[in-house]
């Protein structure tokens, strides 16, 4: 039965938005990815009807209503190629973050565009490195195309470990440098980093460095700045952000990197033509704009985190001072376990991170899911 635009804005409008739209601009890359391919609902329950995901660093909110709006609208454009609205779009970037639009890429979300670093600027004898542990994407990429790859252990206190990572850093290709970093919600400031990336021109003068900022908006650090200056001296860093994280858009799959004209042109030829789209290119157009609702969702994830930090630590557990929307919990035991138990009980909880065996990585969620997950965590660690 064929579905006309008529009908299908029936479902995905004023009476849609809230059951089809939300769920699926707010989901996330993979885990959408899983269980579309699978057919089950985005929203199914996870062992009970009140299934809370904890899982994959989303905003719990999905985007405000101009986004939403926006999408709507873009269907009227959905049989059209998204060149003209993504050129529109970097130019809006551009502007946004005083660049010109020659030094932005867009991407299917951030993650095409680690593809695209790890695929230019490696090779079998230009290394990777990495922190242990990070997000694991640039690692797996390189792997596959046959670069090698340098792990370098996290700190005690679970931050990157920058001068063991300049170190492995000596012709190497390009160093993957999240910041924060994914998954131990820790953040390095401006200094830090800065040094770093002096360290390396000195040592390592051809080694290209990638500042992932997917979690920029939420740090409340006040020595961390974005590196997006540093990145428009230097062409041998440029700095990698998403519209999956704070804006909500983690479905949609729409993310950009910035850096000098000739580092930009480096990636270009690995682009995937039109790999954005029309729905997504309005979303984050109307995104950037909505600046209301950035800061709102920045006091919703504050509070959130710090009543789930609190209750942790008055049960007597480390939590890793997070500058995230997630965090990182020493739970004293088998994270695949406790992942397992919570999953059991209709909540899900980051994937293990190894070394980091006795971790479990916790987004944040609405208050009313915290309110109601640390009540079964509080079950699950009791039983333990």
């Amino acid at each position: 039965m064929s579905v006309s635009r008529r009908s299908f804005m029936k479902v995905v409008g004023a009476g849609g938005v809230g059951a089809f739209a939300m769920p699926l601009l707010s989901a996330r890359g993979a885990e959408a990815a899983i269980a579309m391919r699978g057919r089950v609902p985005l929203e199914a329950p996870l062992g009970s009807p009140s299934g809370i995901r904890l899982d994959s660093n989303e905003n719990p909110n999905g985007p405000g209503k101009a986004v939403l709006d926006a999408v709507h609208s873009a269907f009227d454009v959905a049989n059209r190629y998204p060149g003209g609205p993504t050129a529109a779009l970097v130019a809006q970037i551009a502007k946004a973050r005083g660049v010109a639009p020659e030094n932005v890429i867009m991407g299917c979300g951030s993650t095409e565009i680690l593809h695209l670093a790890v695929r230019a600027f490696t090779s079998p004898a230009k290394a990777l490195v990495v922190a242990s542990p990070t997000f694991e994407d640039p690692a797996h990429v390189a792997e596959a195309i046959g670069s090698p790859v340098r792990s370098v252990p996290v700190t005690g206190a679970l931050k990157l470990d920058l001068d063991a990572m300049a170190e492995a850093a000596r012709g190497a290709g390009l160093v993957y440098l999240c910041n924060p970093n994914n998954p131990t919600a820790t953040v390095h400031g401006a200094q830090a980093v800065n040094d770093f990336i002096r360290t390396l021109g000195r040592t390592s003068p051809a080694t290209t460095i990638l500042v992932d900022e997917a979690y920029h908006e939420f740090v409340e650090d006040p020595s961390y700045a974005t590196a997006i200056p540093v990145a428009m001296e230097n062409p041998r860093v440029f700095v990698a952000r998403t519209f999956s994280k704070i804006y909500g858009l983690a479905g949609m799959r729409i993310g950009y990197a910035i850096g000098r004209a000739e580092t930009i042109k480096a990636m270009a030829p690995m682009k995937i033509v039109n790999s954005t789209n029309m729905l997504a290119v309005a979303g984050a157009m109307a995104a950037l704009g909505d600046t209301a609702h950035i800061e709102r969702e920045r006091k919703l994830n504050h509070d959130s985190k710090v009543f789930t930090q609190q209750f942790f630590e008055k049960a007597g557990y480390k939590v890793i001072p997070s500058d995230a929307n997630f965090m990182m919990v020493d739970i004293r035991q088998d994270s695949t376990k406790f992942q397992e138990a919570c999953k059991a009980r209709g909540v899900l909880v980051g994937r293990p991170f190894p070394p980091l065996t006795t971790h479990a990585r916790i987004s944040v969620g609405t208050m009313d899911e915290m309110q109601r997950a640390t009540e079964i965590f509080k079950r699950v660690l009791v039983t333990a």
